[in-house]
């Protein structure tokens, strides 16, 4: 099929019928599409946080020839929103089920999946099923488990400046977590482990500015912050199904990120062969902070598992 000319018109966006609402789909074609390449769908993280922060893998299309579909999950973005259902309804499932009804509404026999953050976390929920579609997957600065996160982030928030570790702790205690004391101390740790652009990129401000606005399902399943996390995945681990995994699968962190190595070394421990790769100077964004680095990274790892 001949792909326009028009770069804009090889941007497509459409809304799948999901629950009793609608995923929103966004997927960009590429200039030149690179025989045998296989589509690849992203994960966005939060969970929440929409889709805008991982746009720039958008590039990946020309990069690589191939298809790249983001979408927006259930309860953000320009997708449906729920925030009068009930906590129980936010789970991992849920999303996994909407990752199902978006690959067969657009018909994609084979795809490489990237999740980054949450998105790394459902990529793995999705990869344990056996998913007949996947043919890789990318997991990209996640935790296998929400209890080596937290603990990981107590390390990280340790080396806070004293000042902004007691606003910290005080405003927790306190229950005033919307306190600029709290909010500014917060900043400082966003500042070192979750992306180290100075300012930061429109992109993230524009996901974190739709979450803030409507935050029901990020505080639900995760909590106020990144490192303050009291909501329905605390105690979520995927560490004892990683076996189940048989995709070629690919970890990435950043050098600075706030998941730290603990947190992603039990994916190279359990699933068989995974390989990984450390970005220096980076931090939880890293695709924001390297892009043009990531996305190679990235491309090559796609290419390498493109084959059947």
């Amino acid at each position: 099929m001949r792909m326009p000319d028009n770069a804009a018109e090889r941007v497509r966006e459409l809304e799948v019928p999901f629950e009793d609402g609608a995923t929103w789909v966004r997927i960009t074609e590429p200039t030149e599409p690179r025989p045998g390449a296989v589509p690849l769908v992203v994960l966005h993280g939060g969970p929440g946080m929409a889709h805008d922060y991982v746009r720039n893998l958008a590039a990946l299309a020309d990069e690589t020839g191939r298809l790249v579909v983001h979408y927006d999950q259930f309860g953000c973005g320009r997708s449906s929103h729920r925030p009068d259902a009930p906590r129980g309804y936010w789970t991992p499932e849920l999303f996994a089920r909407e990752f199902g009804t978006v690959v067969r509404h657009l018909g994609l026999e084979r795809l490489h999946l990237l999740g980054q953050s949450w998105g790394g976390m459902l990529g793995a929920e999705i990869a344990v099923t056996g998913h007949p579609a996947l043919a890789s997957l990318a997991i990209c600065n996640s935790p296998a488990s929400m209890q080596l996160w937290v603990q990981g982030a107590a390390g990280l928030r340790a080396q806070l400046p004293a000042s902004a570790r007691d606003a910290l702790d005080r405003h927790e205690a306190a229950g005033t977590l919307d306190d600029p004391e709290y909010l500014a101390a917060t900043r400082e740790f966003y500042r070192r482990h979750v992306c180290r652009v100075d300012p930061m990129p429109s992109d993230f401000v524009a996901s974190e500015a739709q979450m803030t606005a409507e935050p029901t399902v990020y505080h639900t399943m995760n909590g106020p912050n990144e490192f303050h996390v009291v909501g329905t995945l605390r105690d979520w681990t995927i560490v004892d199904r990683l076996g189940a995994i048989t995709v070629p699968t690919l970890v990435v962190a950043g050098e600075f990120d706030e998941a730290t190595p603990a947190t992603w070394t039990p994916y190279l421990e359990g699933i068989p062969g995974a390989r990984s790769h450390l970005f220096a100077g980076a931090s939880h964004c890293t695709h924001l902070e390297q892009p043009e680095t990531f996305r190679r990274v990235i491309g090559e790892f796609l290419a390498d598992h493109d084959a059947a």
